[in-house]
């Protein structure tokens, strides 16, 4: 079978959740980086980058941020201008730690290939996702430690595909670090450890918004584009590409939901979502709003509402309920607060909790795993919370309810046929709006 052929392998409620120590093993190395080693930290940590949009350009600068060593080789990106203004905007920034001559900067979608074959230690995979399980094993088996974006797939089959690169790395010793960044926030550890804790008892409630207006308008179409690159440059409106918005970017609150639950799956999820403002062709096929509701096996229910639609009130929150107590936090204004039915409630701005830079928590706790010899690999938590916002999407398109059994075993695909075989003017898929209650899943074999 070829790494870029999806297979299905054995599922169940618990294969998702293999991680803790699990996830570190590997034999002991002195370092994992071949130009650096515990008493040589002045030498350079190399990294590369596939994908350079927005969040491809912050991840750049959070890396580099996290330690003065990263040094960036080489950039990759299927969009000459997008690619030149990164390196325009890192070079100004970042102008000690910019190594990039014109012969390691990529375009095209053989991109990560010509990323991947540079002198490089860690890759940065924030490509949309449509392509991140290829090219997760394409970077697991050139042996780079990775940083990956969330979601890891858009459908069942692309996470189950790119669970077979999460367990190549853990073989090969090779880092994964995830990209969904409230866990590396030291308010929302220190949080979710008092809610584990049994701060405000058992969770019997969650309720996460992630409420905001577009993320950006669509470009508009040149003569010279064809209709794959219109829909490649549009990526966001196009499931096969973002999965929709709950899964690429609500998936942040599904994610602290999931958490909160202490990453148990849910039994089983029903959505409702649809398109109000998004009526126009240049929308492609994705929803505006989603509303879904997941069922615990301890009788919990996790409530997630997200909406990109302009002109309407925003807000990005979570609202606990506990068997003794609720807790509100945001961590944007920030608040972080538990209040138990009995006893003072506990705040952690108030307490002087400490601040930090969650973005770039996530690069500095990456090289330092690294350097330990026992490289993270978080990439079945990435699979679960992922699959979960996929759960909820399953949900909405068809207008049922769907178990977990059933959203991690399915075979609906968004895929246009093999991602490694795609050129810019390859037969793009065709966009259809699904329809709740005629829309149909395939049936499972």
């Amino acid at each position: 079978m070829t790494s870029n052929t999806p297979s299905i392998i054995p599922v169940t409620r618990r294969s998702f959740l293999g991680r803790s120590a699990a996830g570190l093993a590997g034999a002991a190395l002195v370092s994992g980086f071949p130009h650096i080693s515990n008493a040589q930290d002045a030498k350079a940590i190399r990294i590369g980058i596939v994908g350079c949009g927005g969040r491809g350009s912050g991840a750049l600068a959070d890396a580099m941020n996290a330690d003065p060593n990263v040094v960036l080789i080489s950039m990759g990106d299927t969009n000459p201008e997008q690619l030149e203004t990164s390196f325009k905007n890192i070079s100004v920034s970042k102008p000690e730690q910019v190594k990039v001559d014109a012969a390691n900067r990529f375009v095209g979608l053989d991109a990560v290939d010509k990323v991947l074959a540079t002198d490089i230690d860690i890759v940065l995979l924030t490509t949309p996702p449509g392509f991140r399980p290829a090219h997760l094993h394409k970077a697991i088996n050139a042996g780079k430690h990775v940083f990956c974006e969330k979601p890891l797939g858009v459908d069942a089959p692309s996470i189950r595909h790119a669970l077979e690169a999460v367990k190549k790395a853990k073989e090969k010793n090779l880092a994964i670090q995830s990209g969904f960044c409230w866990r590396y926030n030291l308010a929302e550890r220190a949080t979710w450890e008092k809610l584990h804790a049994g701060v405000i008892g058992d969770i019997r409630c969650y309720y996460g918004t992630y409420l905001g207006g577009n993320a950006w308008a669509p470009k508009d179409r040149k003569p010279e584009w064809s209709d794959f690159e219109y829909q490649l440059r549009n990526w966001i409106y196009y499931t096969w590409l973002s999965g929709d918005h709950l899964v690429e970017q609500a998936v942040h609150s599904v994610d602290k939901m999931s958490w909160a639950f202490k990453d148990v799956p849910p039994v089983k999820c029903t959505a409702l979502a649809g398109r109000q403002q998004r009526v126009e062709p240049q929308y492609g096929n994705i929803y505006d709003h989603y509303s879904v509701m997941y069922e615990y096996p301890n009788g919990g229910r996790g409530f997630i509402f997200a909406r990109q639609q302009q002109g309407c009130s925003n807000e990005n929150s979570d609202y606990i309920i506990g068997s003794t107590g609720t807790g509100t936090v945001n961590g944007f204004r920030p608040l972080h607060r538990l209040t138990p039915d009995e006893g003072p409630a506990w705040d952690y701005e108030k307490s002087g909790g400490e601040k930090n830079q969650m973005y770039v928590q996530e690069h500095k706790e990456l090289i330092a795993s690294i350097r330990e010899g026992k490289p993270v690999n978080l990439g079945e938590q990435l699979a679960h919370s992922s699959m979960l916002a996929i759960m909820g999407r399953m949900s909405a398109y068809t207008g049922q309810t769907i178990t977990w059994e059933d959203a991690i075993a399915s075979n609906e695909t968004f895929a246009t046929g093999d991602i490694n075989e795609l050129k810019m003017d390859s037969k793009a898929p065709e966009v259809v709006v699904p329809i709740p209650g005629r829309y149909k899943l395939p049936k499972t074999s």
